[in-house]
């Protein structure tokens, strides 16, 4: 037992005796214990969220590989600007109309929508999937499976993420997020290009950066 003794000894003619003072730490480690472990198991519980992200290795040629073909009209380019503000357009850029390139956010009304209506056919496919693993109809690995068959549907749409270097990793993760809830199989992360930038400029301008360059 941990205790603290203090006081105590004779009493001294003509002072009070002093009693003897006893503290008992046992209940204070019992606590320390309940709460280590407590902790502990708290730790346990709340592993830190991960999203794997394949990028492609600078160092590899580009020439000589096969890629798969892509149609531009299911084509949605997505790009992170300043201040929470995502711009996207589809298929190809239009430099000459200001209006193609759109202004939205990362709310449920906002690129979730969009993607949620250009993805429709593979999201619902996806929903009643889902549906069906949460009642356990499928087992994990058929889950797994028919959901890769179902992001490979030539109606799938694909999405080019670029980020500006004003855009937040907030941003991104938004994004990377959205791309699993609109069930979006193929994305890529791009680098930005003069071009969007004059696409983002002329928007902010309203035509008359490209109304400059005729």
């Amino acid at each position: 037992m941990a205790d603290i003794n203090t006081g105590g000894g004779e009493a001294k003619k003509g002072k009070p005796k002093k009693q003897n003072l006893r503290v008992d730490f046992t209940p204070m480690v019992d606590m320390n214990m309940l709460l280590i472990t407590f902790f502990m198991f708290c730790t346990t519980l709340s592993k830190p969220q991960m999203m794997n992200l394949v990028m492609p290795a600078k160092d590899v040629p580009t020439t000589n590989i096969d890629r798969p073909l892509v149609d531009k009209e299911k084509t949605v380019t997505v790009i992170l600007g300043p201040e929470n503000v995502a711009y996207y357009y589809f298929a190809e850029p239009n430099y000459e109309d200001y209006t193609s390139l759109i202004a939205s956010d990362y709310s449920p009304t906002g690129l979730r929508a969009m993607l949620s209506t250009r993805n429709e056919t593979v999201l619902k496919q996806m929903v009643d999937l889902r549906m069906q693993k949460a009642l356990d109809k499928v087992t994990i690995e058929q889950f797994n499976e028919q959901s890769t068959e179902i992001r490979k549907d030539k109606d799938a749409l694909t999405v080019i993420i670029k980020p500006t270097e004003w855009a937040t990793y907030r941003n991104l993760v938004d994004v990377l997020d959205e791309m699993q809830i609109c069930a979006i199989g193929t994305y890529a992360i791009v680098e930005m290009t003069d071009a969007d930038f004059f696409l983002l400029e002329n928007l902010n301008t309203k035509g008359a950066t490209f109304a400059a360059t005729r």
